[in-house]
């Protein structure tokens, strides 16, 4: 048995097309509502979802309650909430529950986990964030292909350049 999402049903000559969609990051969404009962009674929520089916999804929560762990309510005792979902989506795509947040630094930072990030500099103007990271964490925040970076600024909204503190310390000295 397998699930999917109904993207759309429309009328044609030939009768009704059902749109049908396993890699709609709704569909994670809707797993999740399947498998989290605290979704339901709006004690925690999905705030952002940024996907790349079949490879990674990271998933932005937050509680509306004093006191629920959201990331712990998705994960779910010893992870059989997360596991669950990621049976039906496939065992290979890996997905990153992080806890959603009004200011932006802690937002992003949160979104690159699991990296350790030194430092986070806004521009609101043109919604870019600057983030610089340790040497050894570099490859971590980038992630394969980009894959961490980019699936952070879908998830966050923001344009994210990761400089290493290496590389940030040359940048100052040459501009001495």
């Amino acid at each position: 048995r397998l699930s999917f999402l109904v993207k759309s049903i429309t009328e044609t000559p030939r009768g009704k097309e059902i749109f049908l969609s396993r890699a709609d990051p709704e569909f994670v969404k809707k797993l999740f509502a399947r498998e989290v009962p605290e979704i339901s009674s709006e004690s925690v929520e999905i705030k952002a979802i940024a996907r790349e089916a079949g490879v990674r999804t990271k998933i932005a929560v937050t509680s509306t309650v004093p006191g629920v762990d959201p990331v712990g309510t998705f994960v779910g005792g010893h992870g059989t909430r997360v596991n669950a979902v990621m049976s039906e989506i496939g065992e290979q795509e890996k997905i990153d529950i992080v806890v959603w947040g009004e200011d932006s630094k802690e937002y992003i930072t949160n979104a690159l986990s699991p990296t350790k990030v030194t430092a986070v500099t806004i521009d609101d103007k043109n919604s870019k964030a600057k983030v610089i990271v340790p040497n050894d964490q570099l490859s971590i925040a980038i992630g394969k292909s980009g894959q961490n970076v980019r699936l952070a600024a879908q998830l966050t909204g923001w344009k994210v350049d990761i400089r290493s503190e290496s590389k940030m310390k040359e940048l100052a000295r040459s501009e001495e």
